[in-house]
């Protein structure tokens, strides 16, 4: 079924450009795009084409920017998912977009293998929640016909179908964890907090999306990465060690005069592990993500890697050691795991 796109930049070489580097789909049918050059112009080509099933946007744009254009395709349509494609990628950006219902953020220059991928997800998950819709629109028919307590087991069944939507996958998972930003979070004033967080996460975004990553989430103080494709395990490294040496550049002055060095803990792993919708029937929430062995072992690397380390186990060691420097840090005792792991540090 061919996938409708809407573009929207004020940037008219990029429309040739897209056109080019999407030939193939657009030949094969796969995908069909319609283009605006500001937000107002997208709402207008929006009505005359209500079957676009996802946006592509800029963000700084004459007339209407699409910032304030996301917030008007929520009113637009629940279904619909917006993707920013912008060079302004700082994270209170990153942050405003996310909060407004954009579905990911992408930054220019673009990278159009990841711009693809991240194409590709996202038009998946709209094609999920239209089977959803379906299903609950069909469930309104039967209303007439079927006992109430039937429908509703009906409707709980096609949601928890849509959760079990996935696919096994070969990616590295990557934990960036802030040491010691707990105790600065209990003393240090909420404001402060605040950017202070939101710069080392600015940091962390940044190299990620630089390697080709996708930020999966944040977790307090922590952020989580997954790395696809091609040469996923370097990417990753490469993107650690980049983080760990700019944070290591940062000096804070804290309300009590005294000085924060933050560090970074990271741990590293590989492997194959399921991606897809993990979520609740009951709260009907979804959240694209990855899990299984692979990942849980990355989240216990970091919580073992001391301040400024970049952990790997010895699987992953054995890839990289001919192109990164590395040293032996022992063998460690990883829940769920029955024999001791080797794990090594990622120097540079």
């Amino acid at each position: 079924m061919k996938a409708k796109i809407l573009v929207v930049d004020d940037e008219t070489d990029l429309q040739l450009l897209i056109k080019q580097k999407f030939r193939r789909q657009i030949r094969e049918q796969e995908y069909e795009f319609v283009f605006a050059e500001n937000g107002l112009k997208a709402l207008q080509v929006l009505n005359e084409n209500p079957d676009v099933d996802m946006v592509l946007s800029d963000i700084n744009m004459p007339e209407m920017d699409g910032l304030t254009l996301l917030i008007r395709l929520g009113e637009i349509s629940p279904i619909l998912k917006s993707v920013i494609v912008s060079a302004y990628g700082d994270m209170d950006n990153i942050r405003t977009a996310m909060n407004r219902g954009a579905f990911d953020f992408v930054t220019k220059p673009i990278d159009f293998k990841d711009l693809e991928v991240t194409m590709e997800k996202t038009l998946k998950y709209v094609a999920q929640l239209k089977e959803t819709i379906k299903a609950v629109r069909e469930n309104d028919i039967l209303r007439m016909y079927v006992d109430a307590s039937v429908l509703q087991f009906m409707t709980q069944d096609a949601f928890e179908q849509s959760l079990m939507t996935s696919e096994n996958i070969e990616a590295t998972v990557v934990f960036m964890d802030l040491c010691g930003f707990t105790s600065i979070s209990e003393n240090e004033p909420a404001d402060r907090v605040v950017k202070m967080i939101n710069k080392y996460f600015d940091v962390m975004v940044k190299e990620i999306i630089a390697q080709g990553g996708l930020v999966d989430k944040f977790m307090g103080d922590a952020v989580m990465a997954v790395f696809r494709g091609d040469y996923h395990l370097d990417r990753a490294i490469e993107s650690s060690l980049a983080v760990r040496n700019h944070i290591n550049g940062f000096k804070e002055e804290l309300s009590d005069q005294s000085g924060y060095y933050p560090k970074v803990s990271i741990g590293i792993n590989s492997g194959e592990m399921v991606s897809g919708n993990i979520g609740s029937a009951a709260l009907k929430r979804l959240d694209y993500t990855v899990i299984g062995d692979a990942v849980n072992v990355a989240q216990r690397l970091q919580s073992i890697a001391a301040p400024g380390q970049v952990v790997v186990p010895e699987s992953a060691y054995l890839l990289i050691k001919e192109a990164f420097n590395c040293n032996l840090i022992g063998e460690v005792n990883l829940k769920n795991k029955a024999n001791p792991v080797k794990i090594y540090e990622v120097l540079e």
